[in-house]
Order: structure tokens, then C-alpha cells, then sequence
């Protein structure tokens, strides 16, 4: 029997005939330990057993959390790297482990959230062969990583693990993929240490901020009588939440925000005019196609943002302030583009603008909300027909979390009135899924927001497609013992689609019915304390006990069936044509 050679020790180098022996596995679990990872959520597989077999003796370097399903791992990971500005790490074995990571990486991706994800592959002399487990990961997640990597010798592991975290926390950030096949796990080599990748010669994160297109956005800024600041992630990203409020306090700029976005401002902010979007606030939405000036920060003009484009915005002049040159121009052309970190330039651009408080113009904004409240908030929030409704839930828990606690929505109807509603005292308080619209995010994410945040009382807001789609990591609560706060909102229906349906198809509600387990039933049996709400009276109580009890608790609240989300801008429309009703 000949020696597999994929397994003999590398030849060491002269520098390093000193260095002690390890074997990949030990080489990778080192680099995370020295970047300063505490925790990864992952599920083992035979390709990454030797990993998994190594982390046997880190465990009180990093906590390893084992999920129920490889994406409910991925979907932690963004939410410990939401909540706590850190990369977050998962592991994952080939094959199917690996695949299951698609839609978590595509969520990432679109949402820059850093993630550095670690997935085992069959040996390297089995490659291209179709081996048990053998999947092509690279090609499959190109389109959906900021950048991926195979190892096939264990020598590469410390360069490319110091690279991937590099690439996935720098400029943009976004999720990188080390698929290690099993021999490089395995073998042995001369390790010198790990260093840390500071540059990376062909990669250029932070452009070079260009002191001439400050001062001409200063100058359009000064100029304007209406003008108007559109905020996204960029400015959380940036950790530019101070010199974002410097910006506006100073130029006395009324400012909104998008889905991501929400928290860099606290909500309460005088200047803080609310939520951009298709379910967004009346004002900002309606006055978007009224100002005349228009400051983009952090944020990439999404079409759920600006609604037909030929309709967006066609009076104002553009200045487009972003870290992503490939976002300038995209989707909107800017009149003046600023290239660079937002806390770079927004310190820049303060010194340049001058002191105003547009006072008239901010009065159309609180006219507006004036409308908006007497059409849909007060029918919303205090409403007076017997059913609960998604608002009261929520403005009920703001009163009772006063904007302190972190609250991590999935998607459809009970996401936008959670955002929009959001009482947010600080930045990363606000957790979703963006641009993929990812259901069954937020419990996994929930999870992750608690490891990152272990002092903020955590409340995932789900909807009951949502959490069917993710149900399982009850039992990484249940195993791992971690507290998350889980409201439910139960109207018995795919309800963003079915609003769909009846608005634009006749009412023809076609699978949109979903019926339910129950809930109260479902989470004894992992060991969680729950409780099912469907009378007024009964929702505040209940939500005290959700917020109080000691430990995880699930409280189900049976909302009203057909209960639409207003305001909206229909699909095809402009953001001046959104509904109140």
C-alpha cells in the first residue's frame, strides 16, 4: 500500500525549521482565535470532521453553537455580525452542507453583511470526480460572495484564512467562502504564526476621497432651499453614526432612512422623518419628488426605494456619497458623486456646509405625517374593531422595550410595520433581511444578534410563514439554553402576498392560506415557555411576561386576517403615487 501524498507533512522552509508541527485544521482554528472569533454556529459532515475534531480542544477559545440546518447557521452568523459590527463565522461540511449556505451567502451579499464561511471538501486527488458529497462550491456561490477560495495544501490555510477576513470587514463588506478540501485539513507543516493581511495589492477597499467633489456638494447643498438626505447601512457600516448626525444637526437637513439604515439616527430625532420605501412614511416618500436637492449616503437606490425610476426624484440635483463606486451612477445618476467611507467624508462635508434649519420645509414634513396619522397610524396603532392588528402589537412593545432592546424581524407585512414603527434608541437595534427578502431569517438570526449582544434583550418578530420555513433552531435555543424573545404574529396567511392578491388579481387568493401547528405546543416540547394572545386586554400582560420571563419564551398573538400595510407605492408606480389607503 503506497502513502497518500495528499497527507505527508509539507517540506519546511528554511525560516521555519523551528516552527512547531500542526495539521490544517489546528493552523485554521488558530487564525480564528487570533483575529478574535468567540463564536461559530455551524453542523458537522464528514468532510470537516478533522476541523470539527481539532475545535475538541479550543473549546474555551471558541463557542461552537450547533444549528438544526446549515442556513439557519448562516443566518446566526449575520445576525452576531448585524448586532455586533463583528465578521461572523460558520462552518459547514461539502456537498449539501455547503449548498445549504447559498441563501444565506446570496442575503449577505446584498445586505454587505462580513461573514467568512468555512466549508469542508472531499480529498484533493478526488476532485472533478464525483465523489460521495462532492459539490462545486466555488462556481455555485461566484455570483453570491465577495470572494471565495479552494485550499488544497495546508500551507495556504493561514494566508488565505488572514485574506478572507481582510476581504469580508473592508470597504464594502460582504461574505468570503474557504472551501478546505479534507487532505489539507489533515496535513501537517511548519507553522510560523498567523499574521493579520492588512493590503492586499489588487484590492482597493477605501477609494480615494476627492476633496473637489466635497466642496461642489457642499456648494449644491448650501444653495438649496428644500433639499433632502436619504440614509442607508453605509452610515452603520461606517460606524459613522456621530459624523452623520454632525452633518444633519449642522445643516439642519430633514433625513430618512431605508430598512437597513434604520438606527443610525434615533428615531425619536427631530430631524429623523422617517422610512423610505414602498411601505414606507408618507412624507419622505411624497417630498422625495418635491425636494430640490437630494444627499444619498451609504445607500444603493434600491427599487424598493425609488419605485419607477422614471419617476424618481427628476426635479432634484444628486449627491451621491458611497464607499462603492460601482453604487454611483447604478441605478441613479448623481449630479456630484463622492467616493469614499462616509466617516471620511461626512466630516469633510460639515466643515464645508453652512448652519440652516429650513423650517418652512421641514413643516411640509410634519404636514404630511399630520395625513399619514389621521389615514392609516391612529386606525393602526388604536384600533377600534375587536381583532388585534400587527401595529398595536408593535406599538405596544416600544413601550415596553423604549427603544433599548434589538429587535430582528423576518419578512412581509409584520417586517414593515416593525420597521417602520421602530422606536430605536441606537445603532444595531435593527436587524432584517433587505434586498434578498430572505424568510426565515429571523430566528436563527435572532440567535446570533444574542451571542453578539449578550447584554441587549433580543425580540425576533416573525410571521407565521416565516417561522415554519426555520422552525427547527428551536432546538438550538433549547440545547444551547440562549435567551431570545419570539413574537409571533399568527394572521394565517402568506400576508404580503395575499395583499398583493387582493389589490392587483381580484382577490383571488391562490396559496396563500398556510395553516399552523401549535405554537404554544410546539415550543414546550424544546423546553420554551410560550403563550397564545388573541384578546386586547391580554396583549399587554403578555407582553410583559414575554419580555421578563427568565430564559427563552415564545408568545403567539393572533392578529387580524386581511389587514393591509399602508402606505404603499404599487409596484410600476412612482414614489409621489403612494397610497394612504
Amino acid at each position: 500500500m503506497f502513502p497518500n501524498p495528499q497527507l505527508q507533512s509539507a517540506p519546511a522552509s528554511p525560516e521555519a525549521l523551528a516552527a512547531p508541527q500542526v495539521s490544517g485544521a489546528v493552523a485554521l482554528l488558530q487564525g480564528l482565535v487570533a483575529e478574535g472569533v468567540d463564536t461559530i454556529f455551524g453542523y458537522p459532515g464528514g468532510a470537516i470532521i478533522p476541523i470539527y475534531d481539532a475545535l475538541y480542544d479550543f473549546q474555551e477559545q471558541l463557542n461552537h453553537v450547533l444549528v438544526r440546518h446549515e442556513q439557519g447557521g448562516i443566518h446566526a452568523a449575520q445576525g452576531y455580525a448585524r448586532a455586533s459590527g463583528r465578521v461572523g463565522v460558520v462552518f459547514a461540511t461539502s456537498g449539501p452542507g455547503a449548498t445549504n449556505l447559498v441563501t444565506g451567502l446570496a442575503d449577505a451579499q446584498i445586505d454587505s453583511t462580513p461573514l467568512v464561511c468555512i466549508t469542508g471538501q472531499v480529498f484533493a486527488h478526488l476532485l472533478g470526480t464525483d465523489a460521495f458529497q462532492e459539490t462545486d462550491i466555488l462556481n455555485i456561490t461566484t455570483p453570491v460572495t465577495k470572494w471565495n477560495h479552494q485550499i488544497t495544501d495546508a500551507r495556504d490555510i493561514p494566508a488565505a484564512l488572514a485574506k478572507a477576513f481582510y476581504i469580508a470587514r473592508s470597504g464594502r463588506p460582504g461574505p468570503v467562502l474557504l472551501d478546505i478540501t479534507k487532505n489539507a485539513q489533515l496535513q501537517l507543516f511548519e507553522h510560523a504564526g498567523y499574521e493579520p493581511c492588512t493590503h492586499i495589492r489588487s484590492y482597493r477597499p477605501r477609494p480615494v476621497v476627492r476633496p473637489e467633489y466635497v466642496q461642489r456638494a457642499a456648494d449644491l447643498i448650501n444653495q438649496a432651499q428644500r433639499p433632502l438626505v436619504l440614509w442607508g447601512q453605509g452610515v452603520l457600516l461606517g460606524q459613522a453614526e456621530d459624523e452623520f448626525r454632525e452633518f444633519i444637526e449642522k445643516s439642519g437637513i430633514p433625513a430618512a432612512w431605508t430598512i437597513l439604515g434604520a438606527g443610525a439616527l434615533p428615531t425619536g430625532h427631530p430631524l429623523n422623518v422617517g422610512m423610505l420605501g414602498m411601505h414606507g412614511n408618507y412624507g419622505p416618500n411624497v417630498l422625495t419628488n418635491e425636494c430640490d436637492v437630494l444627499v444619498a449616503i451609504g445607500m444603493r437606490f434600491d427599487d424598493r426605494v425609488t419605485g419607477r425610476l422614471d419617476k424618481y426624484a427628476r426635479q432634484a440635483q444628486i449627491i451621491h456619497l458611497d464607499i462603492d463606486p460601482t453604487e454611483i451612477d447604478k441605478n441613479v445618476t448623481a449630479t456630484v458623486p463622492v467616493w469614499g467611507d462616509c466617516k471620511e467624508t461626512l466630516p469633510l462635508l460639515t466643515q464645508l456646509v453652512a448652519a440652516r434649519q429650513h423650517p418652512a420645509w421641514r413643516q411640509r414634513f410634519r404636514d404630511h405625517d399630520a395625513e399619514e396619522v389621521a389615514a392609516v397610524i391612529q386606525d393602526e396603532l388604536f384600533p377600534t374593531q375587536d381583532e388585534l392588528t400587527m401595529g398595536e402589537v408593535i406599538h405596544q412593545l416600544n413601550e415596553l422595550t423604549l427603544g433599548e432592546a434589538i429587535i430582528v424581524t423576518d419578512v412581509g407585512q409584520h417586517q414593515m410595520v416593525a420597521c417602520r414603527y421602530a422606536r430605536l434608541n441606537h445603532p444595531r437595534l435593527s436587524i432584517t433581511s433587505g434586498g434578498l427578502g430572505t424568510m426565515g431569517f429571523a430566528l436563527p438570526a435572532a440567535i446570533g444578534a444574542r451571542y453578539g449582544a449578550p447584554h441587549r434583550t433580543v425580540v425576533a418578530v416573525i410571521g407565521d410563514g416565516g417561522i415554519q420555513m426555520t422552525i427547527q433552531e428551536l432546538g438550538t435555543i433549547m440545547q444551547t439554553g440562549i435567551e431570545v424573545k419570539i413574537l409571533l404574529l399568527n394572521n394565517q396567511f402568506l400576508g404580503m402576498v395575499r395583499q398583493w392578491q387582493e389589490l392587483f388579481h381580484e382577490r383571488r387568493y391562490s396559496a396563500v392560506e398556510i395553516a399552523s401547528p401549535d405554537y404554544v405546543t410546539v415550543a414546550n416540547g424544546y423546553g420554551i415557555a410560550a403563550r397564545r394572545v388573541e384578546h386586547r386586554p391580554d396583549l399587554q400582560p403578555a407582553l410583559r411576561q414575554l419580555l421578563t420571563h427568565p430564559g427563552s419564551f415564545l408568545l403567539e398573538v393572533r392578529v387580524t386576517r386581511e389587514n393591509n400595510i399602508f402606505p404603499m407605492v404599487p409596484q410600476g408606480c412612482g414614489v409621489g403615487e403612494i397610497r394612504l389607503k
